[in-house]
């Protein structure tokens, strides 16, 4: 049988740039003895290739099988064209002149390899060199100007490649063929140590002074791949205490970076699952339970750590030069703040401070470190950022030309191209002026590197939202979506639900459409409508926002509540250590209306029990008092609950404070009063769940929101509705608090009509 030569024209879109993919195509086309090109374009990486069928299907067919270990193919298109004879396989370069709004994924930061490692020790012009890297590993999103992903849309632009990189980087057989931050001691950036006796710039002198401070008790302020770090010895209190003061952070857990897993197992038993997070080329921050750390001033009480391992070179670098196996490692902005990314910024808050380590290569996008836990035996993020970010979500639908300017905190905005919503890195706290400015530009970044201009708006419902504003002022037409039921959308989105579905929403603080402040909410809906069946019952928070650095608010308004004046005759530490006067005025506040609006949040009601059971009367830094009463808990192992009521769809918790008023009078322990707290939450909710199957004979549940980071809560949820043969549905690549917010407003505007002439507000 004689075959004919034929020629394919091959699409391949998803984090096809940036991994290496160019060169693996390049390595498998001369293994099966095929001809042809490829190249980088915006929408993706495109092969054109010659042969006969047989061996180019053999081709296709091992592409996804042999990938590189970051890519992640979303579609491989084929198309038959007229052939085309080829003098052997190329690269081509790419080319910046075809106009295509198509994008191609970008790819995120990859931890250093191992093989980098080891060139850094035995190749004589990377020795020692701090930024090597291959087509596995290195820098990616922080260092990219623009699409497609070559170096001179990079800040390694200004970094001219020296002979032997060209050399490395145009051989085929080199694991830095076409990798494009490619570097070495003689063509790429190297860092500078601002110090108290000058500027130094010979590496091995910058190690042994910054080793010197470590030991010494000291900190150093370091640039990292995303932003400045601040780090010391994790096991040092002076440099601690020293460290906290000067980010005024004095009570918030900080994360510790250990040397190697055998250090880090001196402390922790990570599980299967949260050594394959520590580990991965993601090297997130993992939370996870700690034992005898001898330092209480990192975790600040907590029985947990949030732990990494080093993923640039430096890190590793600096383990073998100092003394200790163990790093904080935390960001050097000042609090709430985004982290600090510029050089001069870093000297300007530090010199004199503390010894300052820069490095010549623009950070051009900011990115924290990504924080996450594992729940259920499997990953749930809490920060997306380093390494996850922009790494878009696949949806079932078209989200083109939407931008979803997200919440007030923990903001993330996100941006629709065809059905891709591509979430930013996380942003903070847009109450900060300079994380409102850097939202602002990171919204223009993402225009310009997706070649994205946004036809439509959606924002939250909340109308004081900074977030909010930002959509207006855009003059677009606007969609305005209820907070919680984006967070039911959000969910839904991430696991490509478009039925109606259940949904339980237990949250801090959103505006309901009834002017009050919800957040522990029951819905039945999709994304173009909900029904709020049931929620928590109402009650006045005094002060507003106040409460929310001051939980003993809420506990004496739920107290009095109850209990009214003989509120006083309560025979427990919490009423007995109030101080009368303010507790009075407070309780003014409550009878008059006086600034104390109605809310149904989850999260104030676990701030109230927080505060009753003496663990977090005022909060230094957010959520502080609901994570404290998950804490106490620890191992406790425990089925009772408390009791409480439903009725005319409010779950009202006066019985649940009862007993546990009655348990502290009786010296029932903290661990257990708490462990039952959760219980009787897990137990109203279920059972709201199965009133709402009765009623409207849906099966699956989605839960949301930011009280569901409490581990034990979300477990003990998820598993009590899946022994009743519910279909749970939870997030796992999305955080669960206003981090996810931004992609159920982009699910739900894309499942709206909007008004063109003006403003809609969706009420439900």
């Amino acid at each position: 049988m004689i075959s004919t030569a034929i020629s394919y024209q091959i699409c391949i879109t998803g984090l096809v740039q940036g991994v290496g993919f160019r060169p693996f195509i390049y390595k498998l086309a001369t293994k099966y003895h095929l001809s042809g090109t490829v190249d980088n374009r915006n929408e993706g990486v495109i092969i054109h290739i010659s042969g006969e069928e047989d061996i180019l299907n053999e081709f296709v067919e091992a592409i996804p099988m042999e990938a590189p270990p970051a890519a992640n193919i979303q579609l491989l298109k084929i198309e038959y064209v007229e052939y085309e004879s080829f003098s052997g396989f190329s690269i081509k370069k790419s080319d910046n002149n075809i106009i295509s709004n198509e994008i191609t994924e970008i790819s995120p930061d990859i931890a250093v390899c191992a093989d980098c490692l080891q060139d850094i020790k035995s190749q004589p012009h990377r020795q020692n060199y701090s930024f090597t890297n291959c087509t596995n590993c290195g820098p990616r999103f922080t260092i990219i100007n623009g699409l497609p992903y070559d170096r001179p849309n990079t800040s390694m632009a200004d970094f001219e490649l020296c002979d032997s990189c060209f050399s490395e980087y145009s051989d085929v057989n080199d694991r830095r063929f076409h990798a494009q931050p490619v570097a070495c001691n003689h063509c790429g950036p190297h860092f500078s140590l601002y110090y108290k006796k000058g500027v130094i710039s010979q590496f091995s002198s910058i190690v042994s002074e910054i080793a010197s401070e470590i030991d010494n008790e000291s900190n150093v302020v370091i640039k990292g791949m995303g932003g400045f770090n601040i780090i010391c010895d994790a096991y040092s209190a002076n440099a601690v205490s020293e460290l906290r003061k000067i980010k005024h952070r004095r009570a918030k857990p900080l994360a510790v970076m250990f040397k190697d897993i055998d250090a880090l197992r001196l402390y922790c038993s990570p599980s299967n699952q949260e050594l394959q997070l520590l580990e991965s080329w993601r090297r997130p921050i993992v939370i996870m339970a700690a034992n005898n750390f001898p330092n209480s001033l990192v975790s600040s009480g907590f029985s947990t750590l949030g732990v990494l391992l080093p993923y640039m070179p430096f890190h590793y670098q600096l383990f073998d030069a100092i003394g200790t196996n163990a790093l904080i490692f935390t960001s050097a902005n000042l609090s709430g703040a985004p982290i600090i990314t510029d050089n001069a910024m870093a000297l300007e808050t530090y010199s004199g401070i503390l010894p300052v380590l820069t490095y010549n290569r623009e950070i051009v996008n900011r990115v924290d470190d990504s924080l996450c836990k594992i729940s259920n035996e499997q990953s749930r993020l809490i920060r997306r950022s380093r390494s996850y970010a922009p790494s878009p979500i696949r949806l079932a639908f078209s989200v083109d030309g939407i931008l979803a300017v997200g919440a007030e905190l923990e903001n993330c905005f996100c941006i629709g191209k065809a059905s891709q919503a591509i979430l930013s890195q996380y942003i903070g706290d847009l109450k900060n002026a300079d994380t409102f400015d850097f939202y602002e530009s990171c919204i223009q970044q993402y225009s310009r590197l997706y070649k994205y201009t946004p036809k439509r708006v959606v924002c939250d419902f909340h109308p004081n939202y900074l977030s909010s504003q930002y959509a207006e002022n855009t003059t677009l037409p606007i969609l305005k979506v209820q907070h919680h039921h984006a967070h039911m959308a959000s969910v839904m989105a991430e696991n490509n639900l478009q039925e109606i579905v259940l949904g339980v929403i237990l949250d801090g603080t959103g505006y309901g459409v009834d002017g009050t402040i919800w957040g522990g909410e029951f819905f039945v809906g999709n994304y173009n409508s909900y029904e709020r069946f049931a929620h928590f019952a109402y009650r006045p928070i005094p002060g507003g926002d106040a409460v929310i650095k001051q939980p003993w608010r809420t506990a004496l308004s739920y107290l009095y509540y109850i209990y009214a004046e003989d509120i006083w005759n309560l025979d427990i530490p919490f009423v007995q250590n109030l101080n009368r006067e303010k507790a009075s005025l407070i309780i003014q506040m409550i009878n008059k209306n006086i600034n104390a609006p109605l809310t149904s949040s989850a999260g104030r009601l676990f701030d109230a029990v927080s505060a009753l059971l003496g663990l977090c009367l005022e909060s230094d830094f957010h959520a502080e008092a609901p994570m404290r009463l998950e804490d106490s808990m620890q191992q406790t192992q425990l089925d009772l609950s408390f009791p409480f009521d439903f009725e005319n769809g409010e779950i009202n918790f006066d019985l649940t404070f009862k007993a546990l008023v009655n348990g502290i009078m009786e010296g029932e322990s903290i661990p257990r009063l708490a462990t039952m707290f959760h219980n009787t939450i897990v137990e109203a909710s279920a059972y709201v769940c199965v009133l709402m199957r009765q009623n409207f004979d849906i099966n699956k549940v989605v839960l949301s929101g930011g009280s569901f980071q409490n581990a034990y809560l979300s477990s003990q949820l998820e598993n009590k509705l899946d022994r009743l043969n519910f279909e749970v549905y939870c997030h796992h690549n999305v955080p669960t608090n206003d981090g996810g917010i931004a992609l159920g407003q982009i699910a739900i505007a894309a499942n709206s009509t909007f008004d063109d002439k003006g403003v809609k507000d969706f009420a439900g």
